[in-house]
């Protein structure tokens, strides 16, 4: 009878190698582990951020490493320097062309016509016409016949400034005074017939109405004498012996002044008085400060002797009592 072949339990007695197949256990599920992939997706995306803010940090400090060292603070100083080198280097228009370029648009020429006719009639009458002795016009000489009786002849050369789009002008009242034909011409050339709507015979003013107007008519800006003070620079722009628009400069000399034309027969009072030059056919032109606005009305000057040119003392009627004229509301 054959014995069972016995085994020993520990293998350090065996000379040779155990070859018998052994079982090796499965290794037990752990719950919730992650995936190789997910776990390298999740390393990459935290590498990202870590790199963003590293380069966000980076970039502030080099944008504040430069403020501090690269820029420095504008002071009133810097300013200074650089204004004075601009009016250094560069050529600025004056106050007065300035206040000219922007009421120039508004200045109108004013010319009254009478008839031939009528002329010689109050010539005959005895009653000669107050202007009607001018100065020999600048210019070419005309020839050709005399004008026959029906015809109009030249009374006088004035100025008027437009104070509202729609073709109202102001002037003085002794530049159309009489006329038996009114003709206004526009800074753009334009050529109109007008007639008057309105007079204030106590400040020599008269309101005019253009028959027609340019189509981008522009009125002058009107402001208020309340604030108006001797040694203010003003600006006269009119047509002195027709010829302009020109333009001179001076300065306020005085306010409530009173004048007397030197027939005696008006006085006016509440002027302003000035020493820009103003001569014949400067009446009825715009008196207008720095900013191009109008606070006056040329009306007249003072001349004691018979030349009646500018001797330095002006006088115009301030916009208040010339817009009244008007019919527009005081300031």
């Amino acid at each position: 009878m054959r014995r069972p072949a016995l085994y020993s339990s520990s293998r350090s007695g065996r000379s040779g190698p155990d070859t018998s197949p052994t079982a090796v256990p499965a290794p037990e599920p752990v719950p919730n582990a992650p995936s190789p992939t997910s776990s390298s997706r999740f390393s990459s995306t935290r590498l990202l951020w870590v790199a963003i803010l590293l380069l966000a940090v980076a970039l502030a400090l080099s944008v504040g490493h430069g403020m501090r060292n690269g820029q420095r603070k504008l002071t009133q100083e810097d300013i200074n320097a650089a204004v004075l080198k601009t009016l250094e280097t560069q050529v600025l228009p004056s106050e007065y062309a300035k206040a000219y370029e922007n009421v120039l648009p508004s200045v109108v020429r004013v010319v009254s016509y009478v008839k031939k006719s009528r002329l010689k009639d109050e010539a005959a009458a005895g009653k000669p016409r107050a202007g009607s002795v001018k100065p020999k016009p600048l210019g070419p000489a005309t020839s050709g016949a005399p004008p026959a009786d029906d015809e109009e002849v030249e009374q006088g050369v004035g100025t008027g400034v437009v104070i509202i789009d729609k073709g109202i002008i102001l002037t003085n009242l002794h530049v159309v005074s009489g006329a038996d034909r009114i003709k206004v011409i526009f800074a753009d050339g334009l050529e109109s017939e007008a007639t008057i709507t309105g007079a204030q015979p106590e400040n020599d003013l008269a309101v005019l109405q253009a028959k027609r107007i340019p189509d981008d008519m522009i009125a002058a800006t009107m402001r208020s004498t309340a604030d108006l003070r001797p040694g203010d620079k003003v600006l006269a722009v009119g047509f002195p012996f027709g010829i302009g628009p020109s333009a001179s400069g001076g300065v306020v000399s005085g306010l409530k002044r009173a004048f007397r034309s030197p027939e005696g027969k008006q006085e006016m009072n509440n002027l302003i008085q000035f020493d820009a030059a103003a001569n014949p056919g400067n009446s009825g032109g715009p008196l207008v400060t720095m900013d191009g606005e109008v606070v006056g009305i040329v009306t007249a000057i003072l001349n004691p002797t018979p030349a009646r040119t500018f001797l330095g003392i002006g006088f115009a009627v301030p916009i208040e009592n010339a817009a009244q004229a008007a019919g527009l509301p005081p300031f």
